[in-house]
Protein backbone atom coordinates (compact mmCIF):
# COMPACT_ATOMS: atom_id res chain seq x y z
CA UNK A 1 0.00 0.00 0.00
CA UNK A 2 1.27 3.47 -0.85
CA UNK A 3 1.95 6.07 1.80
CA UNK A 4 -0.46 8.91 2.52
CA UNK A 5 0.93 12.38 1.79
CA UNK A 6 -0.82 13.90 4.80
CA UNK A 7 0.67 11.25 7.10
CA UNK A 8 4.14 12.05 5.73
CA UNK A 9 3.56 15.75 6.43
CA UNK A 10 2.42 15.00 9.96
CA UNK A 11 5.53 12.90 10.62
CA UNK A 12 7.99 15.40 9.12
CA UNK A 13 7.12 19.07 9.67
CA UNK A 14 10.41 20.34 8.22
CA UNK A 15 13.45 21.83 9.97
CA UNK A 16 11.72 25.16 10.68
CA UNK A 17 8.12 23.97 10.66
CA UNK A 18 8.76 21.60 13.58
CA UNK A 19 8.98 24.70 15.78
CA UNK A 20 5.84 26.35 14.35
CA UNK A 21 3.66 25.85 17.42
CA UNK A 22 6.10 27.63 19.72
CA UNK A 23 7.33 30.29 17.31
CA UNK A 24 4.36 31.31 15.12
CA UNK A 25 3.38 34.96 15.48
CA UNK A 26 6.54 35.96 17.32
CA UNK A 27 9.76 34.48 15.95
CA UNK A 28 8.07 33.48 12.68
CA UNK A 29 5.26 35.34 10.92
CA UNK A 30 5.41 38.37 13.28
CA UNK A 31 3.04 41.27 12.64
CA UNK A 32 4.62 44.71 12.36
CA UNK A 33 2.00 47.45 12.29
CA UNK A 34 1.78 51.17 11.66
CA UNK A 35 3.52 53.39 9.08
CA UNK A 36 6.48 51.61 7.47
CA UNK A 37 9.72 52.91 8.91
CA UNK A 38 12.42 52.43 11.52
CA UNK A 39 9.90 52.62 14.39
CA UNK A 40 6.90 50.30 14.12
CA UNK A 41 4.46 48.61 16.48
CA UNK A 42 4.91 44.97 17.45
CA UNK A 43 2.46 43.45 19.91
CA UNK A 44 1.23 46.83 21.03
CA UNK A 45 4.63 48.44 21.66
CA UNK A 46 6.79 50.66 19.46
CA UNK A 47 10.05 48.97 18.49
CA UNK A 48 13.18 50.15 16.72
CA UNK A 49 12.98 48.09 13.55
CA UNK A 50 15.99 46.77 11.59
CA UNK A 51 14.10 44.11 9.67
CA UNK A 52 12.66 45.75 6.55
CA UNK A 53 14.28 45.88 3.10
CA UNK A 54 13.18 49.49 2.69
CA UNK A 55 16.70 50.68 1.87
CA UNK A 56 15.95 54.15 0.49
CA UNK A 57 12.93 54.82 2.68
CA UNK A 58 10.52 54.93 -0.26
CA UNK A 59 7.80 52.73 1.26
CA UNK A 60 6.24 55.58 3.23
CA UNK A 61 7.59 58.49 1.17
CA UNK A 62 4.80 61.11 0.86
CA UNK A 63 5.16 61.46 -2.93
CA UNK A 64 5.09 57.69 -3.33
CA UNK A 65 2.03 57.33 -1.09
CA UNK A 66 0.28 60.08 -3.06
CA UNK A 67 0.96 58.48 -6.45
CA UNK A 68 0.07 55.01 -5.18
CA UNK A 69 -3.28 56.29 -3.90
CA UNK A 70 -4.09 58.28 -7.02
CA UNK A 71 -3.21 55.36 -9.30
CA UNK A 72 -5.36 52.96 -7.28
CA UNK A 73 -8.28 55.40 -7.45
CA UNK A 74 -7.83 55.94 -11.19
CA UNK A 75 -7.26 52.38 -12.39
CA UNK A 76 -8.37 50.09 -9.57
CA UNK A 77 -6.33 47.05 -8.65
CA UNK A 78 -7.79 44.89 -11.42
CA UNK A 79 -6.42 46.86 -14.37
CA UNK A 80 -5.08 45.71 -16.75
CA UNK A 81 -7.11 42.52 -16.83
CA UNK A 82 -5.32 39.53 -18.31
CA UNK A 83 -1.81 38.38 -19.20
CA UNK A 84 0.26 40.96 -21.05
CA UNK A 85 0.57 38.80 -24.17
CA UNK A 86 -3.22 38.51 -24.47
CA UNK A 87 -4.90 41.63 -23.10
CA UNK A 88 -2.84 43.08 -20.25
CA UNK A 89 -0.28 45.33 -21.89
CA UNK A 90 -0.21 49.14 -21.46
CA UNK A 91 1.84 52.22 -22.28
CA UNK A 92 2.79 52.45 -18.61
CA UNK A 93 4.24 48.93 -18.55
CA UNK A 94 6.30 49.67 -21.64
CA UNK A 95 7.42 53.05 -20.27
CA UNK A 96 8.63 51.45 -17.06
CA UNK A 97 10.57 48.83 -19.04
CA UNK A 98 12.28 51.53 -21.13
CA UNK A 99 13.22 53.59 -18.09
CA UNK A 100 14.57 50.56 -16.23
CA UNK A 101 16.67 49.60 -19.26
CA UNK A 102 18.25 53.04 -19.26
CA UNK A 103 18.78 52.92 -15.49
CA UNK A 104 20.73 49.64 -15.57
CA UNK A 105 22.36 50.33 -18.96
CA UNK A 106 20.82 47.45 -20.90
CA UNK A 107 19.03 47.34 -24.26
CA UNK A 108 15.71 45.93 -23.11
CA UNK A 109 13.70 44.86 -20.05
CA UNK A 110 10.79 42.61 -19.15
CA UNK A 111 8.66 43.25 -16.06
CA UNK A 112 7.94 40.29 -13.81
CA UNK A 113 5.08 39.95 -11.34
CA UNK A 114 7.17 38.34 -8.60
CA UNK A 115 10.94 38.41 -8.18
CA UNK A 116 11.41 34.89 -6.84
CA UNK A 117 9.19 33.41 -9.54
CA UNK A 118 10.97 35.43 -12.21
CA UNK A 119 14.41 34.02 -11.42
CA UNK A 120 13.12 30.44 -11.28
CA UNK A 121 11.22 30.85 -14.53
CA UNK A 122 14.00 32.69 -16.38
CA UNK A 123 16.53 29.94 -15.62
CA UNK A 124 14.04 27.32 -16.77
CA UNK A 125 13.43 29.31 -19.96
CA UNK A 126 17.06 30.03 -20.83
CA UNK A 127 18.53 26.52 -20.66
CA UNK A 128 17.61 23.11 -22.03
CA UNK A 129 18.80 19.60 -21.20
CA UNK A 130 21.93 19.98 -23.36
CA UNK A 131 23.11 23.09 -21.49
CA UNK A 132 25.24 23.27 -18.33
CA UNK A 133 24.74 25.57 -15.34
CA UNK A 134 27.58 26.75 -13.09
CA UNK A 135 26.47 28.55 -9.93
CA UNK A 136 27.68 29.92 -6.59
CA UNK A 137 27.12 27.61 -3.60
CA UNK A 138 25.48 30.34 -1.51
CA UNK A 139 23.03 31.51 -4.16
CA UNK A 140 19.54 32.55 -3.06
CA UNK A 141 16.79 29.94 -2.84
CA UNK A 142 15.16 31.24 -6.05
CA UNK A 143 18.36 30.41 -7.97
CA UNK A 144 18.62 27.00 -6.33
CA UNK A 145 15.00 26.22 -7.24
CA UNK A 146 15.61 27.32 -10.83
CA UNK A 147 18.70 25.12 -11.00
CA UNK A 148 16.74 22.16 -9.59
CA UNK A 149 14.30 22.46 -12.49
CA UNK A 150 17.15 22.17 -14.99
CA UNK A 151 17.10 18.82 -16.78
CA UNK A 152 20.77 19.04 -17.73
CA UNK A 153 23.98 19.05 -15.73
CA UNK A 154 24.98 21.65 -13.19
CA UNK A 155 28.19 22.34 -11.29
CA UNK A 156 28.41 24.37 -8.09
CA UNK A 157 31.48 26.41 -7.11
CA UNK A 158 32.53 27.37 -3.59
CA UNK A 159 31.17 30.72 -2.53
CA UNK A 160 33.02 33.57 -4.25
CA UNK A 161 35.92 31.22 -4.99
CA UNK A 162 37.30 32.23 -8.39
CA UNK A 163 39.66 29.27 -8.60
CA UNK A 164 36.83 26.82 -8.00
CA UNK A 165 34.58 28.70 -10.42
CA UNK A 166 37.24 28.28 -13.10
CA UNK A 167 37.55 24.59 -12.25
CA UNK A 168 33.80 24.09 -12.66
CA UNK A 169 33.86 26.03 -15.92
CA UNK A 170 36.51 23.64 -17.21
CA UNK A 171 34.23 20.70 -16.37
CA UNK A 172 31.23 22.47 -17.88
CA UNK A 173 33.12 23.31 -21.09
CA UNK A 174 34.12 19.70 -21.59
CA UNK A 175 30.58 18.47 -21.01
CA UNK A 176 28.95 21.14 -23.17
CA UNK A 177 31.25 20.18 -26.04
CA UNK A 178 29.95 16.61 -25.75
CA UNK A 179 26.26 17.58 -25.54
CA UNK A 180 26.38 20.44 -28.02
CA UNK A 181 25.04 22.72 -25.29
CA UNK A 182 25.90 26.13 -23.85
CA UNK A 183 26.99 27.32 -20.40
CA UNK A 184 25.12 29.65 -18.06
CA UNK A 185 26.93 30.99 -14.97
CA UNK A 186 24.67 32.25 -12.18
CA UNK A 187 25.60 34.28 -9.11
CA UNK A 188 24.39 37.20 -7.03
CA UNK A 189 25.38 40.83 -6.96
CA UNK A 190 24.94 40.92 -3.19
CA UNK A 191 24.55 37.84 -1.01
CA UNK A 192 21.69 38.68 1.30
CA UNK A 193 22.86 36.70 4.31
CA UNK A 194 26.59 37.56 4.47
CA UNK A 195 26.26 40.95 2.79
CA UNK A 196 29.31 40.42 0.58
CA UNK A 197 29.29 41.32 -3.10
CA UNK A 198 29.60 38.58 -5.67
CA UNK A 199 32.89 38.39 -7.57
CA UNK A 200 31.17 39.66 -10.69
CA UNK A 201 34.13 41.44 -12.27
CA UNK A 202 36.39 38.41 -11.79
CA UNK A 203 33.82 36.08 -13.32
CA UNK A 204 33.36 38.45 -16.26
CA UNK A 205 37.13 38.30 -16.82
CA UNK A 206 36.86 34.51 -17.16
CA UNK A 207 35.07 35.10 -20.47
CA UNK A 208 38.57 35.55 -21.93
CA UNK A 209 39.12 31.83 -21.29
CA UNK A 210 35.63 30.32 -21.49
CA UNK A 211 32.48 30.73 -23.57
CA UNK A 212 29.52 31.34 -21.24
CA UNK A 213 26.76 33.80 -20.42
CA UNK A 214 26.42 35.39 -16.97
CA UNK A 215 23.14 35.74 -15.05
CA UNK A 216 23.28 38.01 -11.97
CA UNK A 217 20.56 38.29 -9.34
CA UNK A 218 21.13 41.80 -8.00
CA UNK A 219 18.19 42.02 -5.60
CA UNK A 220 20.13 43.79 -2.82
CA UNK A 221 22.40 45.72 -5.19
CA UNK A 222 19.91 47.68 -7.28
CA UNK A 223 19.41 51.12 -5.72
CA UNK A 224 22.13 50.69 -3.09
CA UNK A 225 25.35 50.21 -5.09
CA UNK A 226 26.98 52.11 -7.95
CA UNK A 227 27.39 55.81 -8.57
CA UNK A 228 23.77 56.17 -9.72
CA UNK A 229 22.32 53.22 -7.79
CA UNK A 230 22.50 51.08 -10.91
CA UNK A 231 23.69 48.06 -8.93
CA UNK A 232 26.66 45.81 -8.35
CA UNK A 233 27.76 45.79 -11.99
CA UNK A 234 27.99 49.57 -11.95
CA UNK A 235 29.80 49.45 -8.59
CA UNK A 236 32.41 47.03 -9.95
CA UNK A 237 32.64 48.62 -13.41
CA UNK A 238 31.53 45.50 -15.27
CA UNK A 239 27.84 45.99 -16.06
CA UNK A 240 28.50 45.31 -19.75
CA UNK A 241 29.78 41.86 -18.83
CA UNK A 242 26.52 40.87 -17.12
CA UNK A 243 24.46 39.23 -19.85
CA UNK A 244 21.19 38.76 -17.94
CA UNK A 245 20.54 41.21 -15.12
CA UNK A 246 17.78 40.67 -12.55
CA UNK A 247 16.57 43.33 -10.13
CA UNK A 248 13.78 43.12 -7.59
CA UNK A 249 11.18 45.73 -6.65
CA UNK A 250 10.89 44.27 -3.14
CA UNK A 251 13.88 46.05 -1.60
CA UNK A 252 15.11 49.50 -2.72
CA UNK A 253 11.88 50.10 -4.65
CA UNK A 254 9.81 49.06 -1.60
CA UNK A 255 7.09 47.31 -3.57
CA UNK A 256 6.75 43.86 -5.16
CA UNK A 257 7.79 42.21 -8.40
CA UNK A 258 10.99 42.43 -10.40
CA UNK A 259 12.56 42.84 -13.83
CA UNK A 260 15.07 41.22 -16.14
CA UNK A 261 17.26 43.30 -18.44
CA UNK A 262 19.45 42.06 -21.28
CA UNK A 263 20.03 42.36 -25.02
CA UNK A 264 16.88 43.09 -26.99
CA UNK A 265 16.79 39.65 -28.62
CA UNK A 266 17.13 37.91 -25.25
CA UNK A 267 14.32 39.91 -23.65
CA UNK A 268 12.10 39.27 -26.67
CA UNK A 269 12.81 35.55 -26.29
CA UNK A 270 11.87 35.72 -22.59
CA UNK A 271 8.76 37.72 -23.38
CA UNK A 272 7.50 35.00 -25.72
CA UNK A 273 8.76 31.94 -23.85
CA UNK A 274 8.86 32.66 -20.11
CA UNK A 275 5.92 30.66 -18.84
CA UNK A 276 5.49 32.49 -15.54
CA UNK A 277 4.75 35.69 -17.47
CA UNK A 278 2.92 34.30 -20.49
CA UNK A 279 0.40 32.50 -18.31
CA UNK A 280 0.09 35.04 -15.48
CA UNK A 281 -1.93 38.23 -15.12
CA UNK A 282 -0.06 41.45 -15.88
CA UNK A 283 1.32 43.56 -13.06
CA UNK A 284 -1.54 45.77 -11.79
CA UNK A 285 -1.49 49.34 -13.05
CA UNK A 286 -1.17 51.04 -9.62
CA UNK A 287 2.03 49.09 -9.02
CA UNK A 288 3.45 50.07 -12.40
CA UNK A 289 2.61 53.75 -11.97
CA UNK A 290 3.96 53.64 -8.42
CA UNK A 291 7.20 52.10 -9.67
CA UNK A 292 7.64 54.89 -12.20
CA UNK A 293 7.49 57.39 -9.31
CA UNK A 294 9.92 55.33 -7.22
CA UNK A 295 12.38 55.12 -10.10
CA UNK A 296 12.09 58.87 -10.64
CA UNK A 297 12.92 59.52 -6.99
CA UNK A 298 15.80 57.05 -7.10
CA UNK A 299 17.32 58.81 -10.12
CA UNK A 300 16.74 62.38 -8.95
CA UNK A 301 17.58 62.12 -5.25
CA UNK A 302 21.07 60.66 -4.74
CA UNK A 303 20.90 61.98 -1.18
CA UNK A 304 18.67 59.01 -0.25
CA UNK A 305 21.43 56.56 -1.10
CA UNK A 306 24.00 58.83 0.54
CA UNK A 307 21.98 58.83 3.78
CA UNK A 308 21.58 55.05 3.58
CA UNK A 309 25.35 54.68 3.42
CA UNK A 310 25.91 57.20 6.24
CA UNK A 311 23.74 54.99 8.48
CA UNK A 312 25.30 51.78 7.14
CA UNK A 313 28.87 52.92 7.74
CA UNK A 314 28.05 54.22 11.22
CA UNK A 315 26.32 50.96 12.12
CA UNK A 316 29.06 48.69 10.81
CA UNK A 317 31.90 50.80 12.20
CA UNK A 318 30.19 51.03 15.58
CA UNK A 319 29.53 47.31 15.78
CA UNK A 320 33.11 46.47 14.83
CA UNK A 321 34.55 48.92 17.36
CA UNK A 322 32.28 47.39 20.02
CA UNK A 323 33.86 44.01 19.33
CA UNK A 324 31.15 42.42 17.20
CA UNK A 325 31.91 40.11 14.27
CA UNK A 326 30.11 41.25 11.11
CA UNK A 327 31.98 39.09 8.60
CA UNK A 328 32.89 40.05 5.04
CA UNK A 329 29.99 42.41 4.31
CA UNK A 330 30.81 45.26 1.97
CA UNK A 331 27.20 46.27 1.36
CA UNK A 332 24.31 47.56 3.47
CA UNK A 333 23.37 44.08 4.71
CA UNK A 334 24.78 43.90 8.25
CA UNK A 335 24.98 40.48 9.92
CA UNK A 336 26.11 40.11 13.52
CA UNK A 337 27.60 36.67 14.22
CA UNK A 338 27.12 35.12 17.66
CA UNK A 339 27.56 31.66 19.14
CA UNK A 340 24.66 29.89 20.80
CA UNK A 341 21.92 27.30 20.60
CA UNK A 342 18.45 27.76 19.15
CA UNK A 343 16.87 28.10 22.64
CA UNK A 344 19.51 30.68 23.57
CA UNK A 345 18.85 32.61 20.38
CA UNK A 346 15.09 32.73 20.98
CA UNK A 347 15.54 33.87 24.58
CA UNK A 348 17.99 36.52 23.39
CA UNK A 349 15.60 37.81 20.74
CA UNK A 350 12.73 37.82 23.22
CA UNK A 351 14.78 39.89 25.64
CA UNK A 352 15.91 42.24 22.85
CA UNK A 353 12.35 42.86 21.72
CA UNK A 354 10.53 42.95 25.04
CA UNK A 355 13.04 44.70 27.28
CA UNK A 356 15.00 46.84 24.82
CA UNK A 357 12.32 47.35 22.13
CA UNK A 358 14.69 46.47 19.28
CA UNK A 359 13.34 44.30 16.47
CA UNK A 360 15.68 42.51 14.07
CA UNK A 361 15.73 39.21 12.20
CA UNK A 362 17.26 36.08 13.72
CA UNK A 363 18.87 33.40 11.57
CA UNK A 364 19.67 29.98 13.03
CA UNK A 365 20.13 26.35 11.95
CA UNK A 366 19.40 24.99 9.34
CA UNK A 367 20.08 28.25 7.45
CA UNK A 368 23.44 28.54 9.23
CA UNK A 369 25.52 25.82 10.99
CA UNK A 370 24.46 24.53 14.41
CA UNK A 371 25.74 26.68 17.24
CA UNK A 372 25.72 29.88 15.16
CA UNK A 373 23.30 32.78 15.52
CA UNK A 374 23.06 35.63 13.03
CA UNK A 375 21.23 38.82 13.92
CA UNK A 376 20.70 40.49 10.56
CA UNK A 377 20.30 44.26 10.47
CA UNK A 378 19.04 46.10 7.40
CA UNK A 379 19.79 49.84 7.64
CA UNK A 380 17.67 52.36 5.76
CA UNK A 381 17.87 56.00 4.79
CA UNK A 382 15.20 56.77 7.41
CA UNK A 383 17.17 55.45 10.39
CA UNK A 384 19.08 57.98 12.49
CA UNK A 385 22.51 57.99 14.11
CA UNK A 386 20.69 57.92 17.45
CA UNK A 387 19.04 54.65 16.35
CA UNK A 388 22.47 53.25 15.56
CA UNK A 389 23.97 54.30 18.91
CA UNK A 390 21.06 52.87 20.91
CA UNK A 391 21.13 49.56 19.00
CA UNK A 392 24.85 49.01 19.61
CA UNK A 393 24.37 49.75 23.31
CA UNK A 394 21.54 47.20 23.48
CA UNK A 395 23.53 44.59 21.57
CA UNK A 396 26.44 44.97 23.98
CA UNK A 397 24.11 44.27 26.91
CA UNK A 398 22.44 41.19 25.42
CA UNK A 399 25.73 39.68 24.29
CA UNK A 400 27.04 40.12 27.81
CA UNK A 401 24.04 38.15 29.02
CA UNK A 402 24.59 35.51 26.34
CA UNK A 403 28.21 34.99 27.38
CA UNK A 404 27.16 34.85 31.05
CA UNK A 405 24.79 31.99 30.26
CA UNK A 406 21.62 33.92 31.11
CA UNK A 407 19.81 32.68 28.00
CA UNK A 408 20.60 28.99 28.48
CA UNK A 409 17.37 26.98 28.48
CA UNK A 410 15.95 23.76 27.13
CA UNK A 411 12.85 25.60 25.98
CA UNK A 412 12.04 28.30 23.47
CA UNK A 413 11.01 31.51 25.19
CA UNK A 414 7.32 31.59 26.01
CA UNK A 415 5.49 33.95 23.68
Amino acid sequence: MSADIFEKIQANRGPIGQHAKESHGYFTFPKLEGPIGPHMIFRGKTRLNWSLNNYLGLADHPEVRKVDGEAAATFGLGSPMGARMMSGNSDYHEQLERELSAFVNKESTILCNFGYQAVVSAIDCLVDRHDVIVYDAESHACILDGVRLHMGKRFVFKHNDLEDCEKQLQRATKLAAETGGAILVITEGVFGMRGDQGIIKEIVDLKKKFNFRLFVDDAHGIGTLGATGGGTGEEQGCQDGIDIYFGTFAKSFALIGGFISSDEQVVEYLRYNMRSQIFAKAMPMPLVVGLLKRLELMRNHPEYKAKLWEITEALQKGLTEAGFEIGPTNTCVTPVYLNGSIPESTNLIYDLRENYNVFCSMVVYPVVPKGMIILRLIPTATHTLEDVKYTIECFSKIVGKLKAGEYVSDKIAAV
